[in-house]
């Protein structure tokens, strides 16, 4: 059997980012988790091959690479910083190619940096409409993080590696069949 395909999709249009080093992070847990093959894309080196594309149909070979990725994944840990209250333009627009049936059933797990607690909802009530459009699998726990969760780029949290290690747990128990358990919940300390 294939080794499981773990895909992280980062939404960062600029580098350093400390959205992929979330992102990364979730897939580095999940591929020692499941013993799964573990791939991140962070849209700041694909933009040149799938933003330049209107349709899936102008897309180049590069880019139609990038987006047979996605649409291939066993699982999806999808990432993006927070910009103007949403997640990126660039991260829709990635979206807005990929195969209508592709993601239906896939598990995803969600997750998103901001510069601020205020914007920590941004994963239920942007991301995950946008994977449900897609009849994707949106894991329950999410994942959101502020700058002082990192130090030099590098997830540095107890929180929100606790969060991270709930997540991925929940992801490895729905890929072996085993039946949902209750979270123990998880203390959040708002930073100030």
């Amino acid at each position: 059997m294939a080794p499981l395909r773990i895909l992280g999709l980062s939404g960062n249009v600029t580098q350093p980012s400390r959205t992929a080093a979330l992102v990364a992070s979730v897939v580095e847990r999940l591929a020692e988790l499941t013993g799964g093959e573990g791939d991140l894309v962070q849209l700041a080196d694909a933009a040149p091959h799938v933003l330049s594309a209107l349709t899936r149909a102008t897309v180049g070979e590069k880019g139609e690479a990038i987006l047979r990725r996605v649409e291939t994944a066993d699982l999806l840990v999808v990432g993006s910083p927070v910009y103007r209250a949403s997640y990126t333009g660039a991260l829709k627009h990635l979206f807005d190619l990929v195969d209508f049936n592709a993601l239906a059933g896939k598990p995803a797990i969600l997750a998103a940096t901001g510069g601020s607690p205020l914007h920590g909802l941004v994963t239920d009530h942007q991301l995950r409409p946008l994977l449900s459009f897609f009849r994707a699998l949106t894991l329950p726990t999410t994942l959101y993080a502020v700058e002082a969760d990192f130090t030099d780029y590098r997830l540095d949290s107890p929180a929100i590696a606790a969060r991270i290690e709930r997540a991925a747990q929940e992801a490895a128990a729905l890929l072996a069949g085993a039946p949902a358990r209750a979270a123990q919940p998880i203390a959040v300390a708002l930073h100030r």
